[in-house]
């Protein structure tokens, strides 16, 4: 049986590590100033894996906060994809040629599919797609906008061009604490047949544990985001639930 994977998340703005609630600018809390120090935390807690995102970048198009994505990746034993202004080849390569295992294209799925499908080609499994739904549509730019393309449709279509990792986003429960959308998360991975990642609403042990029992069904792991900053579980607690 395919291992479950919890990916503890650093969203970096101006340098710092925020949440926002449902991804509103305006509802920021800031948990640390250094972005490398929590990757540390979550390091010596036995991450394998660390989801950074560079909410600067989403919001302006390019890399902004990536000397702290090199950082971790040179300075910790641990596997980093990053999301966030990531528009270009350029952007992609210079990410995975420093050492990054994986680079997540979200936006631009909807905004140039000719450039994903290329990335895809290009690095194949190093490329997670980051599928952002509402409702079951899918929403770009932040969330700022809901498009007319159904998420499974999305999925399929990049599955069937190499991808092999989606990073499924339920929007109303990001950052909420609501409990994760289990049951969209099992559409995207039945729809696509590939990996899925749900992200968004976990907020308890109860959840991870949830998710994990679907593993079977293709959902491959979790980001964690909101509730580690809050402390309703340790990453150690959430990691020990997925090996038993």
């Amino acid at each position: 049986m395919a291992a479950f994977t919890i990916y503890p998340a650093i969203d970096m703005r101006g340098g710092k590590c925020v949440r926002l609630l449902q991804g509103d600018y305006t509802k920021e809390t800031v948990y640390g100033d250094s972005p490398f120090e929590m990757a540390r935390l979550f390091a010596e807690q036995g991450a394998q894996w660390i989801h950074m995102v560079d909410l600067d970048g989403a919001k302006e198009g390019k890399r902004v906060n990536d000397r702290f994505v090199l950082e971790v990746v040179q300075n910790l034993n641990v596997n980093v994809q990053i999301g966030g202004g990531i528009r270009t080849e350029e952007d992609v390569a210079y990410y995975l040629e420093n050492g990054v295992t994986r680079v997540i294209l979200g936006s631009a799925a909807i905004s140039n599919p000719a450039f994903v499908k290329n990335m895809l080609l290009t690095y194949g499994e190093r490329i997670a797609i980051g599928i952002d739904a509402k409702n079951g549509f899918v929403a770009t730019e932040g969330w700022l906008n809901t498009s007319n393309v159904k998420a499974t449709e999305l999925g399929k279509e990049l599955a069937e061009a190499g991808a092999e990792t989606f990073i499924f986003t339920d929007i109303a429960t990001d950052g909420m604490l609501s409990g994760p959308n289990v049951k969209a998360a099992i559409e995207m991975a039945q729809a696509t047949g590939k990996d899925v990642i749900a992200s968004g609403g976990v907020s308890s042990l109860a959840d991870v544990q949830t998710l994990a029992a679907h593993v079977a069904d293709g959902v491959a792991g979790a980001i964690v985001g909101k509730a580690l900053y809050t402390n309703q579980f340790t990453l150690a607690e959430a990691l020990k639930v997925v090996q038993q």
